[in-house]
């Protein structure tokens, strides 16, 4: 889902750039040393996840795993994808510098939006609310992710129109591949490390 450099308008870049850093300062505040070891984690998952990326014109397909980010991580999310596209940019050329607040954005807002919606339940004792709660974490941070991606292709311009449309399309086997991982995952962290799920600790 990484938009390349050269295709979005400047304002769409100007506004992605502005959420990211007002997204980042938020998730800045909330980091505290103990918590660095989780972000640390989460924020190798979501490098390595989309290493095998397809290409769809300015845009490409692969793993995400924002959902399973936003409900671990809540706002640290943003720096935490920040960094990891920011190195993705810098050494394998994926995305660009330019578009490093439009892809940031696109990918950290809607795991901090799914990871607040469903933390509680994903944390709930009933496996089936549980189990239900994480799929549709994980699929809707992906949908959420992709219509921004289309978004962010729509306003820059009427001929990315139609590869907005394909990226939507791309997506929706993503979208339900990172929901079913994030129900693995929610089970595994349950059975390891449950006070994970009760979301990240404010910052002291």
């Amino acid at each position: 889902m990484h938009i390349s450099e050269g295709v979005l308008a400047a304002p769409v870049l100007a506004a992605g750039l502005t959420l990211t850093l007002a997204g980042t300062a938020v998730g800045l505040k909330k980091i505290d040393y103990q918590q660095m070891p989780r972000v640390a984690i989460m924020t190798s998952a979501f490098f390595v996840a989309s290493f095998i990326h397809v290409p769809i014109g300015p845009s490409s397909v692969h793993l995400i795993l924002n959902g399973l980010l936003g409900l671990f991580l809540g706002w640290m999310v943003f720096p935490a994808a920040l960094t990891a596209l920011l190195l993705q940019a810098v050494l394998f050329q994926f995305g660009g510098l330019t578009t490093l607040g439009v892809n940031t954005v696109n990918m950290a807002l809607p795991a901090v939006i799914c990871g607040l919606l469903f933390r509680s339940m994903v944390g709930s004792r009933r496996e089936l609310i549980a189990s239900t709660a994480a799929f549709l974490c994980g699929f809707l941070a992906v949908l959420l992710a992709g219509l921004l991606a289309a978004l962010s292709l729509f306003f820059s311009g009427e001929a990315f129109l139609g590869v907005a449309k394909l990226v939507m399309l791309a997506h929706l086997p993503v979208m339900v591949i990172e929901g079913l991982i994030t129900v693995f995952g929610v089970r595994f962290i349950k059975h390891v490390r449950p006070e994970m799920l009760a979301g990240p600790e404010p910052a002291r």
